[in-house]
């Protein structure tokens, strides 16, 4: 084999139109390596010369705004301006995440209005209080939807024509090519030609024979790839997009023994997509049957949850049959596009409230909030129908209640949780009476009792203080001037605290995401190139044989392909020579030299 050479890569090859081009230029040989569009024009060269007269200058000014309109829609259609978008786009979340949203919790935004007088009208005219839905942000979203389709289909027909299409016939002259070998054989070239046909389709080449030169090309999955990673990014966007707009959130408080039907009306709250519908609620019901929680008991990490999970029994549809299941930290039950976690926890204390004459006129368990992680709880009691005070006139009670499941102990310092496991459980209560306010159509927290409200008034010990009491389970305080009596029933119950989450699309944005990766691992490690082995008559009746590589950037491993490939060709049609044959196993180190030349050059 006499030489191996590199040289220029393809993007350093000069244009058609270009001083040197008609000696230098490749040819089909080295376009369509990529099905990236190319720039015909500059703006300001739309409309060309303009003829005189009217006719000439409305011709004129009909070829500038077409001109302009295909200059701006390249440009919005090209990669970097849908990364631009895209780079847009993330920061255009970074308020939604960090500044309270309407959709997501209105209460916040009300809160930061009155804490910020001067930022929130600044705020509602950027629309950052509804990022997701402004307008600015829709059409970032909108723009950059329309870029990489813009993008995306032109080059799909384009790389499918590449597919359908046989590679293209061997420049004329190969020596210009970044890797390149060359040796003389006594095979004919039909001989030469139909030998590196065969060895590169064995290595999955598409080639054909084309005039005095065989055509070979690989890497068509490297353009696959950047395809399928745009078209994954359209997938993601419409995912999410799709599951913003029908997306369902709410919360639930369950005590143990009750239960849950999926409709608006037995939310604690819910919130949900602009294109909800009531009738998109997936059709489903549980009841919560116990509650198990267990914790470290020694150690320093005394207290801490080991179990958490909650048996229910579930249904499907209005007859659907019943199916037991536990929900667990992280493993939510799955109903469809439903998705019900288990977020929260704690105790429901049962209480029963009589009046002076011994009548039950309340008895539930009354679920508490945790204030702490040994589940101190506070809440309240109110009674709200069947009471009447010792005149027999009507009234409501409330108690502001304290439950401890781990008392310390009287005189052991205030009155807080010392472990969240039900050990020592307490009640404290303060009694009122009169009006609660839940007549008046106004919405009250159900867990606070509004002190500050004149109609409601605590009823007060012998020294003029509000009547308050300690009680154990089992333990009855009776109210005063015989107002009746609260008992603190042994029957603790725990609750739980559901979140049903329904949010289409997901399994599309999963899919889409690997899809993304595998699209991008693709067009970044595969390399598409050309190789072609022409096979000529020389002058003395010696076949000259050329063999050359095109990749669609430079790349050191062209050059070791284009050695191993020479290789395999050379011990089918080996080099010629005048003197005697050389000993067995040397006849292909000339082959092997072109790897070792690539690399040196």
């Amino acid at each position: 084999m006499s030489k191996t050479t590199t040289g220029t890569t393809a993007d350093e090859t000069p244009a058609a139109g270009h001083p040197g081009a008609a000696d230098d230029d490749l040819g089909a040989a080295g376009s369509q390596l990529s099905t990236a569009p190319t720039e015909t024009a500059v703006p300001g060269s739309f409309g060309g010369n303009r003829a005189p007269g009217l006719a000439g200058r409305l011709a004129w000014t009909g070829r500038e705004i077409i001109g302009w309109v295909r200059w701006f829609w390249r440009q919005l259609t090209s990669m970097r301006v849908a990364l631009l978008l895209l780079f847009l786009l993330s920061l255009g979340a970074i308020p939604g995440s960090l500044i309270p949203q309407n959709g997501s919790d209105a209460l916040k935004v009300e809160t930061f209005r009155q804490a910020h007088k001067t930022l929130a009208p600044i705020y509602d005219k950027l629309g950052l209080f509804h990022v997701y839905s402004s307008v600015w942000f829709s059409a970032i979203y909108i723009l950059l939807f329309v870029s990489l389709i813009g993008c995306i289909v032109p080059r799909t027909w384009q790389f499918t024509g590449q597919l359908r299409s046989r590679p293209p016939g061997a420049p004329r002259r190969l020596t210009r090519l970044p890797a390149y070998a060359t040796w003389r054989t006594a095979a004919t070239p039909e001989e030469v030609r139909e030998a590196a046909l065969t060895v590169l389709k064995q290595r999955r080449f598409r080639a054909h024979v084309e005039g005095d030169a065989v055509a070979a090309e690989k890497g068509y999955l490297r353009e696959a790839g950047n395809l399928v990673f745009h078209i994954a990014l359209i997938v993601m966007l419409i995912a999410f997009a799709w599951g913003q707009l029908f997306k369902t959130e709410g919360n639930k408080l369950v005590v143990e023994g009750d239960g849950f039907t999926n409709t608006l009306t037995q939310y604690d709250d819910f919130k949900s997509g602009n294109l909800f519908n009531d009738d998109d609620l997936a059709p489903f019901s549980f009841n919560l049957k116990n509650f198990t929680a267990t914790y470290e008991r020694n150690g320093p990490n005394k207290g801490t949850a080991r179990t958490f999970q909650a048996a229910i029994d579930y249904s499907v549809g209005a007859d659907g049959k019943a199916r037991h299941d536990v929900i667990k930290v992280n493993h939510p039950l799955e109903i469809g596009d439903a998705k019900v976690y288990l977020v929260s926890h704690g105790y429901a204390p049962t209480v029963t409230v009589r009046d002076g004459k011994g009548d039950v006129v309340y008895h539930q368990a009354v679920p508490l909030l945790p204030l702490d992680s040994n589940e101190t709880s506070q809440g309240a009691i109110k009674v709200m129908d069947g009471y009447t005070d010792p005149q027999g006139k009507s009234e409501q009670l409330g108690f502001a209640a304290f439950f401890v499941p781990t008392f310390a102990g009287a005189g052991q310092g205030s009155m807080f949780s010392q472990f969240p496991g039900l050990d020592f459980p307490v009640l404290a209560l303060g009694a009122y009476h009169g009006d609660l306010g839940v007549d008046a159509g106004v919405p009250q927290n159900v867990y606070q009792l509004d002190t500050k409200n004149p109609n409601l008034k605590p009823f007060k010990d012998a020294k003029g203080n509000i009547f308050k009491g300690r009680l154990l389970p089992g333990e009855t305080m009776k109210l005063p001037n015989g107002a009746g009596s609260v008992t603190f029933d042994k029957d603790i119950k725990e609750w739980a605290g559901f979140q049903i989450v329904q949010q289409p699309g997901n399994g599309w944005a999963l899919t889409g995401a690997v899809a993304a990766i595998v699209g991008l691992a693709g067009s970044l490690f595969i390399q598409r190139r050309r190789v072609w082995v022409r096979a000529v008559r020389g002058a003395d009746g010696a076949t000259v044989v050329e063999m050359a590589g095109l990749g669609r950037s430079e790349s050191a491993k062209l050059p070791e392909e284009i050695g191993d490939l020479a290789a395999l060709v050379h011990d089918k049609a080996p080099t010629q020579t005048d003197t005697a044959p050389e000993p067995d196993g040397e006849s292909g180190s000339d082959a092997r030299a072109v790897a070792e030349g690539a690399e040196n050059n």
